[in-house]
């Protein structure tokens, strides 16, 4: 396997890191300053991993994050 099929077959899972990586952390820090500290007994990185890999994974599965 060549260094560009190694990149192609990680950038197809693109949505889902940016969904891990950067809306995860939003969403936590966005309840941290909303103080809102758990939600249903969920901590606020909970919620922001629950939603963010669920976000990333509807825009893979739709080929759009629109």
């Amino acid at each position: 396997m060549s260094a560009e099929d190694r990149i192609e077959r990680i950038m197809a899972w693109g949505p889902v890191l940016f969904g891990l990586g950067f809306i995860a952390p939003l969403i936590s820090q966005s309840m941290q300053a909303l103080d809102v500290e758990k939600l249903l007994g969920i901590g606020s990185l909970g919620w922001g991993l629950g939603i963010g890999l669920s976000l990333g994974l509807i825009a893979k599965w739709r080929g759009s994050w629109l």
